[in-house]
Parts: C-alpha cells; structure tokens; sequence
C-alpha cells in the first residue's frame, strides 16, 4: 500500500506562490499517476492536475498557466508550483494515487490524508 502526505501550505497574498509536496510513506512512488485535489468550504472537492508517472499533465482550466505540477521519482514525491495565487484559491489541497489521469473520469484512491491547508489573503 502506497500513503501520500502534503506539506507546504499556509498564507499566501494575492499574486504570491506557494510550493507543495507530496511524498510516500512506508512505500515507493513508483511510476503511480498522481492528482492534487482542493476543497474550499462549502464546495466539492475537485482535481485540479494530474500528472502521470512519465510526467505528462492535465490541469483544470481555472489553474492552466499558474499551478505546475511536476515530481521527482527517486525521491517519491510530487510537486505542486502555485504561482499568481487568488483568494479564490484557497482551500486544503490534497494528493492521491489515480487510475485514469489523462481520461475523461479519473478516479482517486479513497485512502485520502489530511491535506494541506493554503490561505490566500492580503
């Protein structure tokens, strides 16, 4: 079994960047498909990019050009770029092992950690 935890988050400004991590504990990443997911208070939990084993990615159009999702296999971890952060940004992010990254329905693993909190206020 394969446990992912975020770190990296807190208060960002608008227009700031932050850099989280998600790295394996107790197993190896491997080649696993990775998604970073974000939930804000009172919405649904949504995949924000995906990025594949081989690194290819898919991101949600509201972060295209601003988040860059990336990793680093031997070090089992996966990488998420915010830049040009907004307000509405804000959310706990998450990680998760995905089958089906590039397909129309991707589909997590329902071994969710805790996230990472990232605030975006001036």
């Amino acid at each position: 079994q394969v446990r992912l935890v975020e770190s990296g988050g807190g208060l960002a400004q608008p227009g700031g960047s932050r850099r989280l991590s998600c790295v394996t504990s107790g197993s190896t990443l491997g080649l696993a498909a990775v998604g970073w997911y974000r939930q804000a208070p009172g919405k649904e939990r949504e995949l924000i990019v995906c990025i594949t084993g081989g690194s290819v990615t898919r991101y949600k159009e509201s972060v295209k050009g601003r988040f860059i999702a990336s990793r680093d296999n031997s070090k089992n971890t996966a990488f998420l770029q915010m830049n040009s952060l907004k307000p509405e940004d804000t959310a706990v992010y998450y990680c998760n092992l995905v089958e089906g990254c590039l397909s129309s329905d991707p589909t997590p693993s329902e071994n969710w950690g805790q996230g990472t909190q990232v605030t975006v206020s001036s």
